[in-house]
C-alpha cells in the first residue's frame, strides 16, 4: 500500500523449533504494526517496524486514566499454505464501537484489514504449521498525551503486535467447571461492559483469582444491578441449551458482542436450530436443571472457539454438573465446524474467511 511504510528488522528471531511447546501470549514476532493519531491530523504515518519497547512519557494519559481498547483475532494456516483471517471486518467495526464509548477516534475498517493483511504477509512466516496451532493478532490503541487530567486524549497510538500460539486444547475439547460469582461486578448498563478495554479485565480480575483458589476454570457472571442475570463466562459469551432451545443471553449494554457468538448464532441458525437472544436468569437456569432439561452449556470466544462447560456451582444454592460432564452434540458440532472454516479445512459458504497469501 502506498500511504504505507515497510522497515523490516535487522535482527530476526530464530522461529519455534517445537511448535508443539507454544503457550499462549509468551513469544512475539519480529515487527509491529503502528499509526499515530494527532488532532487535526487524524490517523497517519502508518508503518511497519521491528517489535520493540515504546516510548512512553510517564504521564502518558493510558496509565493514568485507562483510556485504551483492544482486540483478539488470529490468523489461520491452511493445509495447502493459504494464510486466512477469520471475519477480520467485525473486529475493527468493533473496535470502533469502543472507540466510540471510550472518547478514541474511529479507524478507516476497510484501510486496518488492508494494513493488517500487509502486516501479515510481512510476519507469514511466523504463522505455525501445526494443527490447530494459530497466530494470535492484538489490535490495540492507547492515549499517549503526556498529561494528568482527566478527559480525553489528543495523541493516540495504533499498534498490532502478533503471538504464535498453540492448540488451546492440547490434551482435547474437555468441558471445564465454572463458579458462579455472587460477589462482584463485573459491568452494569451503561458502562463499559460491552466494549474491549482494559478496565473491564482487570476488575474481572479478583473474582477469577478466587474461582482459580477454588480449582475453577473460569467465573459466571451475573448482572450488576439485581445479580440475578446471566451474562458472560469468563472472557467469553455463553450459551444453554434447554429442552431443545439454544438460549444466550441478549447484548443489552453490559455484555461484549463477541465475533465466535455471532458467528455460533448465525451457524446454528444455518442447521435449523432455535436460537434465542433473552435474559435468562441464574433461577431459570436452576430450574431447568432440577428439570433434567438443561442439555448443555458452553463458551465462545477467540482463544477457545467452543468451551464446553461439564459443572456450575451457585454456592450453597445448587451445583450443577451438565450432560453427565460431557461434551454436548451442539458444543462438539460447533466447534468442529467453525475450526474447520477458520483453518480452511471446509468450503466457507459464508464468505467469512478472508485469505491473506499463499
Amino acid at each position: 500500500m502506498s500511504d504505507l511504510t515497510i522497515q523490516l528488522t535487522d535482527h530476526p528471531k530464530a522461529k519455534p523449533a517445537d511448535e508443539s511447546k507454544l503457550k499462549f501470549g509468551d513469544l512475539f514476532t519480529d515487527h509491529m504494526l503502528m499509526m499515530d493519531y494527532d488532532e487535526g491530523q487524524g490517523w497517519h504515518d502508518a508503518r511497519i517496524v521491528p517489535y520493540g519497547p515504546l516510548a512512553l512519557d510517564p504521564a502518558a494519559m493510558c496509565l493514568h486514566y485507562g483510556q485504551e481498547v483492544f482486540e483478539g483475532m488470529k490468523a489461520y494456516r491452511a493445509e495447502d499454505g493459504r494464510i486466512l483471517l477469520f471475519r477480520p471486518e467485525q473486529n475493527f467495526a468493533r473496535l470502533n464501537l469502543s472507540n466510540d464509548r471510550l472518547c478514541i477516534p474511529p479507524v478507516d475498517e476497510d484501510k486496518m484489514v488492508e494494513y493488517l493483511k500487509e502486516f501479515l504477509r510481512v510476519e507469514k512466516d511466523w504463522v505455525p504449521h501445526s494443527k490447530d496451532t494459530s497466530l494470535y493478532l492484538r489490535p490495540f490503541i492507547i492515549a499517549i498525551d503526556p498529561h494528568l487530567g482527566v478527559h480525553s486524549g489528543k495523541h493516540y497510538y495504533f499498534i498490532v503486535i502478533a503471538s504464535p500460539v498453540g492448540a488451546y486444547y492440547p490434551e482435547g475439547l474437555n468441558p471445564v467447571s465454572i463458579y458462579v460469582e455472587t460477589k462482584y461486578v463485573r459491568s452494569v448498563r451503561g458502562g463499559t461492559g460491552f466494549t474491549k478495554t482494559a478496565g473491564n479485565y482487570s476488575a474481572s480480575l479478583k473474582a477469577q483469582s478466587e474461582a482459580e483458589e477454588k480449582h475453577y476454570t473460569q467465573v459466571l457472571w451475573l448482572d450488576g444491578v439485581e445479580r440475578r442475570y446471566i451474562e458472560e463466562v469468563g472472557t467469553m459469551n455463553v450459551f444453554f441449551k434447554i429442552d431443545g432451545e439454544i438460549i444466550t443471553p441478549s447484548l443489552d449494554g453490559s455484555i461484549l458482542g463477541g465475533i465466535t457468538r455471532k458467528s455460533a448464532i448465525e451457524l446454528m441458525h444455518s442447521w435449523g436450530l432455535k436460537v434465542t437472544e433473552r435474559r435468562i436468569s441464574i433461577d431459570e437456569l436452576a430450574e431447568a436443571y432440577d428439570a433434567g432439561k438443561l442439555e448443555e452449556a458452553f463458551g465462545t470466544g477467540t482463544a477457545a472457539v467452543i468451551s464446553p462447560i461439564g459443572f456450575l456451582d451457585w454456592g450453597d444454592t445448587k451445583k450443577m454438573e451438565i450432560g453427565g460432564g460431557k461434551i454436548g452434540p451442539v458444543s462438539q458440532r460447533l466447534y468442529d465446524e467453525l475450526t474447520a472454516i477458520q483453518w480452511g479445512r471446509t468450503k466457507d459458504p459464508f464468505g467469512w474467511s478472508v485469505e491473506v497469501c499463499k
